[in-house]
C-alpha cells in the first residue's frame, strides 16, 4: 500500500524540489502522490507553504467549488512538472542517464512564468515595517498552487542550480532531485540512510557472491 505524501522524507532541500519528488517517475506506471486535492492541501501544510488557519480557508473554497479544486491540483502538477523539466536542464553531471531537454526547458519556463503572473496578479503590497512586499496567495481557491508558484520563482532565482542533484538511477538510486548543500559539493543521494545504504549493501553481497570459490 502506498505511503501517504505527508510520509514522503524531505529531502530536496528545497519546498518545490519535494513537491517534484511526490511523483514517481520510474517504471511504466508512475505513481502520484498528490492523488487529489486533499493530498495537495495535507502536503502544503507539511512543508509550510501555507498555515493551518489557511487550510481551513482553501478547504472550505474548495468544498463550495469542486471545479476550483480540480484547478488548484491542475496548477500544482503543472508548476511541477515544469519546474522538473527546468531542474533538469540545470545538472551539470550527466553520468546519471539524465537527459535533459533545451527545447523542452524553455518552453516549462514560459510555463512557469504565467503561472507566476498569475500569482502575482492575484497577490496585494503590504507595508510590512520598513519594506513593502508582495504578498501571494490572496485568493482562498487558488492558495495554494499561488504559494507554490512563489516558491518556484524563488528556488530558480535564488538557489545555486549547480548544485542541482539527481539520486543517481543507474546506481540503484531513487531519481529524487536535491539540492546539494554540502561544503565540497560531492553529495549524490538523496539520503545515505534511504538509497545510499542500500545500493553500498548491495554492491557488498555482489562483491561476496564474486568472491566465493566456484564450488562452495
Amino acid at each position: 500500500m502506498p505511503i501517504d505524501v505527508c510520509q514522503l522524507p524531505m529531502v530536496g532541500g528545497h519546498p518545490v524540489l519535494d513537491l517534484v519528488n511526490t511523483l514517481e517517475r520510474g517504471g511504466t506506471a508512475p505513481h502520484d502522490f498528490l492523488s487529489d486535492s486533499s493530498a495537495l492541501l495535507r502536503w502544503s501544510v507539511q512543508v509550510g507553504l501555507i498555515s493551518d488557519a489557511e487550510a481551513d480557508q482553501v478547504c472550505r473554497a474548495w468544498r463550495d467549488e469542486p471545479a476550483a479544486a480540480q484547478a488548484g491540483l491542475d496548477a500544482a502538477r503543472d508548476i511541477r512538472e515544469g519546474l522538473y523539466l527546468v531542474m533538469l536542464a540545470a545538472i551539470t553531471d550527466a553520468d546519471d542517464g539524465t537527459a535533459s531537454d533545451p527545447i523542452a526547458a524553455g518552453a516549462a519556463l514560459v510555463g512557469l512564468h504565467q503561472r507566476w503572473s498569475g500569482a502575482a496578479a492575484r497577490g496585494r503590497f503590504v507595508l510590512d515595517s520598513s519594506q513593502v512586499r508582495l504578498v501571494y496567495g490572496t485568493v482562498p481557491a487558488m492558495l495554494v498552487p499561488d504559494r507554490i508558484a512563489e516558491a518556484a520563482l524563488d528556488v530558480m532565482l535564488t538557489a545555486d542550480l549547480t548544485r542541482v542533484r539527481r539520486c543517481p538511477v543507474l546506481e540503484g538510486g531513487c531519481g529524487w532531485l536535491f539540492l546539494d548543500r554540502s561544503r565540497n559539493g560531492s553529495r549524490r543521494w538523496c539520503r545515505m540512510a534511504d538509497c545510499g545504504n542500500v545500493v553500498k549493501a548491495r554492491r557488498l553481497t555482489e562483491r561476496r557472491r564474486a568472491a566465493r570459490p566456484a564450488n562452495s
